[in-house]
């Protein structure tokens, strides 16, 4: 369950198309995946305006303000847009829901279908694994403030609240429900028609929507680290480039990603994304290698000259 996504990714999609070698994307595995993938977080929360709200509310049932209901019919109306590219998508587009099964995030869900006709959703799916990062029972004010400080002292993606998980333990959930989404994409459940742009839309909680990013685009620790947390009701759209591969620079820009907290080689890497071929390797990434063999530019070189002069002799 804990394999590399690309790894696993290219397995999956590769399996539709092993005995078809068409570049940059051939037709067949073009039919199934989801022209989009788009996180969105919840709404304005009861408890994201008043902490006081965890002491007495169940944090799954934390319902939604106001203003929160108001931004998802706001936030329904944004993906309607983006779904239809403003009404001139010449194709059938169609939307597939995933939602967290918290209550404001099963709110934000209700006012975001508002904007979608019934033709246009092809379904909806209830996934416990995308739910928020469980932070314990009920929680007491004072308490969560002193643990919250020793969080940052000890780092947020290994720090483990009592009775609770830490952010490696929703990276383990979200790696898991990944495995099903492939699943779903390849038994064709998110298509009733292969000429549909599906958009699939999954409606979480935000450090989740960061974890899932993290997994999806194999970012480290420590970038995980420098990212900021998404709005109330703000989007990530992980669109489907030319040559297979997802990228977030496909739909927003590089200064959108540097305030979400993505350094110049993550954001480099995203446009790379943006026109790569399923199945390349952005050598060019940091992080994949360079970052843990520091000696193998210099060696590289050298065995270079000796496979020069080998070949020589």
């Amino acid at each position: 369950m804990q394999e590399d996504h690309r790894n696993n990714s290219h397995h999956h999609t590769n399996h539709f198309h092993r005995n078809n070698h068409h570049s940059p994307i051939n037709h067949h595995l073009q039919r199934f995946l989801p022209k989009r993938i788009i996180l969105v977080r919840h709404g304005e929360s009861q408890g994201n305006l008043d902490t006081a709200a965890y002491t007495t509310i169940p944090d799954n049932k934390i319902p939604l303000t106001p203003l929160g209901l108001a931004q998802a019919r706001e936030a329904g109306a944004q993906l309607l847009n983006l779904a239809s590219e403003n009404g001139t998508c010449a194709k059938n587009w169609r939307v597939y829901f995933y939602v967290s099964p918290y209550e404001r995030t099963r709110s934000t869900l209700r006012e975001i279908g508002r904007s979608f006709e019934r033709e246009r959703i092809v379904g909806v799916r209830e996934e416990c694994r995308v739910r928020e990062q469980d932070f314990g029972n009920f929680q007491v004010e004072e308490r969560m403030r002193v643990i919250k400080r020793t969080r940052e002292r000890f780092g947020r993606f290994f720090y483990r609240f009592p009775e609770g998980e830490s952010a490696a333990d929703v990276f383990d959930r979200v790696s898991n429900f990944l495995e099903s989404l492939w699943r779903d994409i390849d038994m064709n459940r998110l298509h009733q028609d292969p000429s549909h742009d599906v958009n699939l839309i999954i409606i979480s909680h935000g450090l989740t929507c960061r974890v899932f990013l993290m997994k999806w685009f194999k970012w480290t620790v420590e970038q995980f680290e420098h990212l900021n947390n998404l709005g109330n009701c703000e989007i990530r759209v992980m669109q489907l480039g030319q040559g297979g591969e997802y990228s977030l620079a496909i739909h927003h820009t590089e200064e959108e990603m540097q305030e979400w907290g993505l350094s110049p080689e993550m954001i480099a890497d995203q446009k790379w994304r943006a026109n790569a071929k399923k199945g390349q390797w952005n050598e060019s990434c940091p992080w994949y290698l360079d970052a843990f063999f520091d000696h193998l530019k210099d060696g590289d070189n050298e065995g270079e000259v000796k496979d020069n002069d080998s070949s020589t002799m």
